[in-house]
């Protein structure tokens, strides 16, 4: 890794605050061109693939469906080429939240009760050539859930979900 340690820790926290606002450009100046992000087998197809463009494709994602994103930062550990980032993810849901099958098809849709959150995330990255190369997280998915109001699902909400995926199945399609 070329660099220092602060140079890693800055790094890190920037990509991940790209994640609420930053633009294509933004992310082909931090992300390797082979760059791989663990957690897009549950996204949408632009996301599952490498470098800028689809970490770009996973920001989107999340803002499609999310508003006012921001991570507080905790901690941050470096060690050699690898990150460790403790952070909350805060938001507000606006859209629907569409999580993707290994078929790169939509396999549930939550629509938006207008609900903020604040959870937990663990996120690691490796960095090689100055620049992101890896990406994986841990995530307080069912607190999320719960504080979204995705769960317990209420009869009328589950008919609502039900809605959404027929509509973002119909969307894929398109594609």
């Amino acid at each position: 890794m070329a660099g220092t340690g602060e140079d890693a820790r800055k790094l890190a926290i920037h990509s991940i605050e790209l994640m609420a606002g930053g633009e294509l450009a933004d992310f082909e100046a931090i992300i390797h061109p082979e760059a791989t992000n663990r957690e897009g087998s549950a996204e949408p197809p632009a996301a599952r693939g490498t470098g800028p463009v689809a970490y770009y494709a996973s920001a989107e994602w999340l803002r499609s469906a999310y508003t006012d994103l921001r991570w507080d930062i905790h901690e941050v550990v470096v060690d050699g080429d690898l990150v460790a980032l403790h952070t909350t993810m805060h938001g507000r849901q606006i859209g629907t939240f569409i999580v993707y099958g290994p078929d790169a098809q939509p396999v549930q849709a939550m629509p938006s009760l207008g609900k903020r959150f604040a959870v937990t995330q663990s996120h690691w990255i490796r960095i090689a050539d100055g620049k992101i190369i890896e990406h994986w997280a841990n995530r307080d998915d069912l607190g999320q859930a719960a504080q979204l109001g995705w769960i317990p699902p209420t009869p009328v909400y589950l008919l609502r979900m039900r809605r959404a995926l027929g509509a973002a199945r119909k969307a894929a399609q398109r594609h």
